[in-house]
C-alpha cells in the first residue's frame, strides 16, 4: 500500500501542473481580451456595425482587429471560440481539490477545534457551498440591482467577505481560502458556460437566421467578464496560499481574504484604466502596498497560527505509525532533523512559521503527517531543503522502512 502513497502524490502533482496549465491559458486570453476591448478606437472609416479598432504589434507581424458590438453584416467562415480553457482551469482545479482535500479530509479539511464533523459532512458542505456561490450571484445578476454594475459589485463584495468568514467558521484555515478561491473560480467559470458562451451563440444564430441580434446578450456578458477580470488575482493569491501559513493561518485570516479582493481590484483598475488610455493612476499602487502591509501586519498580530490538525484527527494515523518498532528512531530522527523549522516556535534562523503550517513536536504531529514525511524526506530529497541538516542516506532509509512497515502491518 505504500506505493499508493507515491502514486497519490503524482497524482496531485499531474493535477496541479494541469490546473497551472489551463489557468495561465484562460487569465492570459481573459485579461488580453479586455486589455483589447478597452484600447478600441472609435474611427470615421469603420464599417456599419464596428465599434472600434485597434492596431497591434507583435512577433515581428501587425494585427489589425475590428470589434462589433452587436455582430457583422455576415458571418465569416470561422470562429475562433474561447471557452475551453475556462472548462479546463475549473475541472482541473475540482480534480485538485478531490484528490487533496477530499481525499485527504482528516488532515486537511476538517479542524475538530472549528467544527467537529465527519468526512462525508464536510465533503457535502463543500460541494454545496460552490453550488450555493453560483445561484446567488447569478440571482443577483439577474435582479434589479444587476442594472447597476458598480453597485451589483459592492454587494458581491459583501458576499465574498461573508463567505470568507463562514469558510474558517467550518474547515481549516488552508482549506477555508482554498474553498474561497474555488468559490469564486466556480462563479468566473460558470459565467463563461452559462452565460456569456450561450449569449454568443445565440447571437450568431440569429445572424445565421438572417434575424438582427439584441444587443443584451452582449451588455450581459460583457458585465459577466467583467467581473471575471476583477476576481482572477485574489483566486490566484488564494490558490497560491496553501504554500505561506501566515495567509491563512490566524485568527484574522477571513479579514485577510477581504483585504485581498480589495487588492485585486485596485491592481486591475490601475491596468483597465491605462488600457483604456485614460490615464495611469498610480494611487491604485499605494493603495495596494498599503492594503498589503496591513496584512502582514494582520498576520503577525496573534502570536500562535491555527492549529490544523488535533490528537482526535490523527488517532488512526496515531495507532497505526506510533505503534510501529521504528518509531522511536523515527521520532528522535525528526527531533533532531525537522523540528527546528517544524515547530510552533521555530528556532531555525529566519523561519517564523512553521513551513506549510507543518509542525512534528509531538508523537500525534509525526503520526499526522507520516506520509508527507515518508514522500518529502524518505522517498524523495525534498526534505530538508538542500539537506540543511545532514541527514543521511541510512536515516532516509529509516523513514522509508517506519512508514512502508507501519502500512504492511495494518494489511496483515
Amino acid at each position: 500500500m505504500y506505493e499508493y502513497a507515491i502514486a497519490w502524490e503524482w497524482l496531485a502533482f499531474a493535477a496541479r501542473w494541469f490546473h497551472v496549465i489551463t489557468a495561465i491559458a484562460w487569465i492570459g486570453s481573459s485579461f488580453y481580451f479586455i486589455a483589447l476591448d478597452l484600447g478600441l478606437v472609435k474611427r470615421p472609416h469603420l464599417p456599419p456595425g464596428a465599434y472600434g479598432e485597434e492596431w497591434q504589434v507583435h512577433g515581428g507581424g501587425f494585427y489589425h482587429i475590428q470589434k462589433y458590438l452587436v455582430a457583422p453584416a455576415q458571418m465569416p467562415e470561422h470562429l475562433t471560440w474561447f471557452k475551453y480553457e475556462s472548462y479546463f482551469t475549473w475541472i482541473s482545479g475540482f480534480l485538485m481539490l478531490c484528490i487533496v482535500y477530499y481525499g485527504g479530509a482528516d488532515l486537511f479539511l476538517i479542524d475538530r477545534h472549528v467544527l467537529d464533523i465527519s468526512p462525508p459532512v464536510a465533503i457535502a458542505i463543500s460541494l454545496a457551498s460552490l453550488a450555493f456561490g453560483w445561484l446567488a450571484y447569478d440571482l443577483l445578476c439577474k435582479s434589479p440591482l444587476g442594472r447597476n454594475t458598480w453597485g451589483l459589485m459592492a454587494v458581491l463584495y459583501v458576499v465574498l467577505v461573508f463567505m470568507a468568514w463562514g469558510y474558517t467558521q467550518l474547515f481549516t484555515g488552508r482549506a477555508a481560502f482554498l474553498h474561497l478561491g474555488a468559490f469564486t473560480a466556480t462563479i468566473m467559470s460558470a459565467n463563461v458556460f452559462m452565460i456569456i458562451i450561450p449569449n454568443q451563440k445565440i447571437v450568431v444564430a440569429d445572424l445565421i437566421a438572417g434575424r438582427t441580434p439584441d444587443p443584451k446578450y452582449g451588455q450581459v456578458a460583457k458585465q459577466r467578464s467583467l467581473h471575471n477580470n476583477y476576481l482572477t488575482l485574489p483566486v490566484i493569491f488564494f490558490m497560491l496560499s496553501n504554500h505561506y501559513p501566515l495567509s491563512f493561518g490566524t485568527q484574522f485570516n477571513w479579514v485577510i481574504a477581504a483585504l485581498v479582493f480589495l487588492m485585486g481590484v485596485t491592481i486591475r483598475h490601475w491596468f483597465n484604466t491605462t488600457h483604456a488610455r485614460k490615464g495611469r493612476p498610480t494611487w491604485t499602487w499605494i493603495v495596494t502596498v498599503i492594503l498589503f502591509i496591513l496584512i502582514m501586519w494582520l498576520s503577525t498580530v496573534p502570536k500562535l497560527l491555527s492549529g490544523e490538525t488535533n490528537a482526535a484527527a490523527v488517532a488512526p494515523a496515531f495507532q497505526q505509525f506510533a505503534g510501529d518498532p521504528h518509531f522511536p528512531a523515527v521520532k528522535q530522527l525528526v527531533a533532531t532533523r525537522c523540528s527546528m523549522c517544524h515547530a510552533a516556535e521555530p528556532a531555525y534562523e529566519g523561519i517564523v512559521r512553521a513551513p506549510n503550517g507543518v509542525e512534528l513536536e509531538n508523537d500525534a504531529d509525526i503520526a499526522a503527517h507520516a506520509r508527507e514525511i515518508y514522500v518529502q524526506a524518505g522517498r524523495s530529497h525534498a526534505m530538508p531543503p538542500g539537506n540543511i541538516t545532514d541527514i543521511t542516506p541510512d536515516e532516509r532509509k529509516l523513514l522509508v522502512a517506519w512508514f512502508e512497515s507501519a502500512v504492511e502491518g495494518k494489511k496483515q
